[in-house]
């Protein structure tokens, strides 16, 4: 029964003046076929709804499950387990009672396809992805019946579209499916809806795209302005009105990288450019078809491995991950750490090594409380300093912590290397960072004009030394991944933060020692190096900052906790949307000098390094333990990062 106060010209009259109310009435008579109802169907027929559409053929052999929340209309806790095709029909009349609907519950299929185009004015396409073939059925079928067909597809945070309109070029003619295996057509499928592929720059997760599984990533924004781009061209082709681009042209518009491309591929997959880029698209893609998967439940099964999963995220110098992994109980694991001071110069005495290993051990301390557990730590063998092993044990939390608000930026945090903005930290801000360290710690703020020039020129001494001597090549020689935009146990190159010609010219003179000083002593070749990974960055950040320990370290349990105390500071500085890059340099070679050892055969260097060690202690009004160094700023996230070793490569119990 229709309530008695619903009114058609009532409810729909803030559309006019975007329409008349000729042509309100016109399509309150059309009818629109819509297969499939999740991600994009159900947005589809709730706008077309709200803009006065009258009957509808709908179809959607599938239930609503939790899966489904993230970006489908009608998905809610009180759906679960409903059919999509009752559940949106009984939305739509909420908004229109008088809507007149042909319901196919089973989906649509070439038995009753006939019958789902009978009187159709237009057809909007939604069916799932995959659903290769009875697309090509339907869109065939309209082709034959003069139906107008178009489709809106989600793509990250974007919408592509495709007309094919009456005796135009039709949907085969534009994809070239026929004949082709599934996995080809879904490369054609993907890349005819996009040959502007926009997405493709901001999937951080590649491993979410699991095309055997018949599963990828997806957001409620995509399917939201697929729902406005459908409406949007529904009207124009109802009405008779507005251009409408018909394949082989497109539109892609991509909210996220705030771009509208405008494709035009004669010829559709058969265009030169197209069928080179199914050959790039093509290999890219291909070992995902073959890959085979492992569920993240199986991945991650009991709290330990949960949160080991988070520990493994700690930082490192240069990506080393010296730790692994023996897990004896449920409450129980010992790690086996090491330090990298044999081969890498920047490893004083393994201090840095250990206060990576103290970064470690308050991953598992924060991902623990997350599961109701306290972590504790016990050093087998204080004495021991280049390969301690540390007891893990977990028990029960007996009491309330919030620093397990820190966990969501575990996995986030990460080195900008890249120029930030300028823009000071509020007080806020550094009260909420100098609360991080903990006590035992403090914070001496390097900021304003001449202290920001002192460190600029401490940092290009520092970078003098770092870029001239044998004994730091062969770490950087070791240590960066070439041609990466990320990598799993280096810096991948993409990261260090030059440009494509200064960062091609690095990887040309690190090729041997003998091009590297050719490059230093005819060609500048720490010109654009110091310029770009020293002097911008110096210069384009909020603030430099040095963490200070109140009482002098000189055991391994004080680097661990120097560790922990960086990690809650960097994690910190993550949740306040702040960039950070480490600058560790100076301080490692200050420390060299203050303590007298030498690093290299260079008796200039040497020197170069006690000047550092001078203007360092200028700085910092002397301070002789800091515990860590680096800068602050506002800016956007790294787009190249190093990622980590998988749990099984760093347990000792799989290798």
């Amino acid at each position: 029964m229709l309530p008695e106060s619903f009114d058609y010209h009532s409810a729909f009259s803030r559309n006019l003046g975007w329409v008349t109310e000729t042509e309100q009435e016109i399509l309150r008579s059309k009818r629109i076929a819509i297969a499939g109802l999740g991600g994009v169907g159900g947005s589809h027929l709730l706008t077309l709804t709200r803009l006065g559409i009258g009957n509808f053929n709908i179809a959607d052999l599938d239930i609503f499950e939790q899966e489904n929340f993230n970006r489908q209309a009608g998905a809610s806790i009180r759906h679960v387990g409903r059919e999509k095709a009752d559940v949106l029909e009984e939305l739509a009349l909420d908004i229109n009672p008088q809507l007149k609907f042909v319901k196919f519950s089973s989906g649509v299929d070439v038995d009753n396809l006939d019958q789902f185009l009978e009187g159709v004015d237009l057809y909007v396409d939604a069916l799932d992805f995959f659903a290769v073939d009875i697309r090509q059925a339907v869109f065939a079928a309209c082709a034959e019946k003069g139906i107008p067909a178009i489709t809106a597809a989600p793509l990250g945070m974007g919408v592509a579209f495709l007309a094919f309109l009456p005796g135009q070029m039709t949907f085969e003619e534009y994809f070239r499916l026929a004949g082709q295996p599934e996995d080809e057509q879904l490369l054609r499928f993907l890349l005819g809806l996009s040959p502007a592929m926009l997405q493709v720059k901001y999937l951080i997760d590649d491993t979410r795209l699991d095309l055997n599984a018949h599963k990828g990533p997806s957001t409620a924004m995509a399917c939201e302005l697929c729902a406005g781009m459908a409406g949007t061209h529904a009207l124009k082709i109802l009405l008779n009105r507005g251009e409408v681009p018909a394949a082989p042209r497109g539109l892609h518009f991509d909210a996220y990288r705030n771009k509208m491309a405008k494709t035009w591929r004669p010829m559709g997959n058969d265009n030169p450019i197209q069928r080179l880029g199914l050959k790039l698209v093509r290999k890219r893609l291909s070992a995902k078809l073959a890959a085979p998967r492992q569920s993240p439940e199986q991945v991650l099964a009991n709290p330990i491995e949960r949160i080991l999963d988070y520990a493994r995220w700690a930082p490192s110098g240069d990506n080393t991950q010296p730790w692994q992994f023996e897990l004896l109980s449920d409450e129980h694991l010992l790690i086996h750490t090491r330090d990298t001071r044999d081969w890498c110069v920047y490893d004083l005495a393994g201090r840095a090594s250990q206060t990576s290993v103290g970064t470690l051990l308050e991953n598992i301390a924060i991902a623990a409380r997350s599961e109701g557990l306290d972590a504790s730590f016990t050093l087998q063998d204080p004495t021991v300093d280049a390969e301690p092993v540390i007891d893990v044990r977990f028990s029960a939390l007996t009491y309330s912590s919030d620093e397990a608000s820190l966990l969501p930026y575990i996995k986030t945090r990460s080195v900008q290397r890249r120029p930030l903005s300028t823009r000071p930290l509020m007080a806020m801000h550094k009260h909420a960072l100098e609360a991080a360290v903990g006590p035992g710690y403090r914070v001496i703020w390097i900021e304003g004009r001449q202290k920001k020039w002192q460190i600029t020129r401490l940092l290009l001494r520092a970078a003098g030394i770092r870029l001239t001597i044998p004994e730091v090549y062969q770490v950087h020689k070791k240590i960066i991944h070439w041609g990466a935009q990320f990598s799993h146990d280096r810096i991948p190159d993409q990261a260090l933060g030059a440009d494509a010609l200064t960062t091609k010219m690095m990887q040309w003179a690190l090729q041997s020692w003998g091009r590297v000083k050719t490059m230093n002593r005819y060609f500048a070749g720490t010109l654009m190096p110091r310029i770009q990974l020293d002097l911008i960055p110096a210069l384009r950040c909020a603030t430099h900052f040095v963490i200070v320990a109140d009482v002098a370290r000189d055991a391994t349990q004080d680097y661990l906790s120097g560790g922990r105390a960086t990690q809650r500071f960097w994690l910190t500085a993550t949740k306040l949307g702040l960039q950070l890059q480490p600058e560790m340099t100076p301080l490692i070679f200050a420390t060299y000098a203050r303590e007298g050892r030498r690093f290299t055969d260079s008796a200039d260097k040497l020197g170069d390094a006690d000047t550092v060690r001078v203007e360092l202690d200028a700085l910092t009004g002397g301070e002789v333990d800091a515990v860590f160094m680096g800068r602050l700023g506002f800016g956007a996230s790294a787009t190249s990062r190093s990622l980590r070793k998988t749990k099984a490569q760093l347990s000792t119990s799989e290798q």
